[in-house]
């Protein structure tokens, strides 16, 4: 059965809208797109058009491939002082001459929409509350949507970045799953691969996971996004595994829609943490 990632998240994004609606203020998003690269571009733009549909404000900063690290900075503490300002974005990857991690870590965590700093990061990791990046949390949203059972089942998870694999891992345990992560250096793959139940492929290489790879009746999901012969495909070779597996997203309409609508879910999150924060330091009287 196909996971259909575009016909979920348009039902989330239209719960969002009706949500966003009966809000007493109105939600922005700041989005900071540094250079030129095409992907980053199209990602910017399918995220404006969605915040559009959910009734959320954008309020966003383009700046030169050539911008400074003072630069984005002196952008992200504005927007961290602005009450109107709900969440902030810094589209990835950025220009090579600006530090990554300083430039996340200088969001607040309360407007950190893509869960990317240390602090939700560490909030993720000891099942407190925390904002999680939209990608795995949408992962999970969609296999709970099509009711798929977590607990007890064998899950690989190739690709073990901070922004998929690593979070995706911990919201897998936290739903009691086990566990393993697989990457560049995993010896074996192909026999770890054919006794996951869930198997998921985050590693940017096209047809990478092939039909022997994949147990019988095994859920697949295909986090990968890549251009081949200017056709979008994923990590999975889609065609060969398809009858094979008992669930499959396809690339595109899959996994990406969702982590769009994962992200609108973030702004209201966000806005609820700030809200939440202002009403106790009211009730404290630290606010006039």
């Amino acid at each position: 059965m196909i996971l259909d990632g575009k016909k979920t998240s348009e039902m989330i994004v239209k719960q969002i809208a009706e949500e966003v609606a009966k809000l007493p203020v109105p939600l922005t998003l700041a989005i900071i797109l540094v250079g030129n690269n095409p992907a980053s571009q199209v990602y910017v733009r399918n995220k404006i058009k969605a915040c559009t549909e959910a009734g959320i404000g954008v309020r966003d900063y383009y700046l030169s491939e050539n911008a400074t690290q003072k630069e984005v900075l002196q952008i992200i503490e504005e927007c961290n002082k602005d009450d109107s300002v709900n969440g902030i974005l810094v589209q990835l990857p950025l220009p090579c001459h600006l530090e990554q991690d300083l430039i996340i870590n200088a969001i607040d965590p309360k407007k950190d929409v893509d869960g990317l700093t240390v602090i939700n990061q560490g909030r993720l990791f000891n099942g407190m509350e925390a904002i999680i990046p939209a990608t795995p949390k949408g992962v999970i949203t969609l296999l709970q949507k099509y009711f798929i059972e977590l607990s007890g089942k064998n899950a690989l998870v190739i690709g073990r970045s901070n922004l998929v694999g690593k979070p995706l891992a911990l919201l897998l345990l936290q739903k009691n799953a086990t566990v393993t992560i697989a990457h560049s250096r995993t010896q074996n793959l192909k026999e770890l691969a054919k006794r996951a139940d869930i198997l998921i492929a985050a590693v940017g290489k096209p047809y990478f996971v092939t039909a022997d790879m994949v147990k019988k009746e095994a859920v697949v999901v295909d986090v990968g996004i890549n251009k081949v012969e200017g056709k979008i495909v994923g990590d999975v070779d889609f065609a060969a595994v398809k009858d094979i597996a008992s669930y499959i997203t396809p690339v595109p309409r899959g996994v990406g829609p969702m982590t769009i609508a994962s992200l609108l879910e973030n702004v209201v999150c966000c806005y609820k943490m700030q809200a939440k924060e202002r009403e106790t330091r009211e009730a404290s009287g630290l606010l006039e």
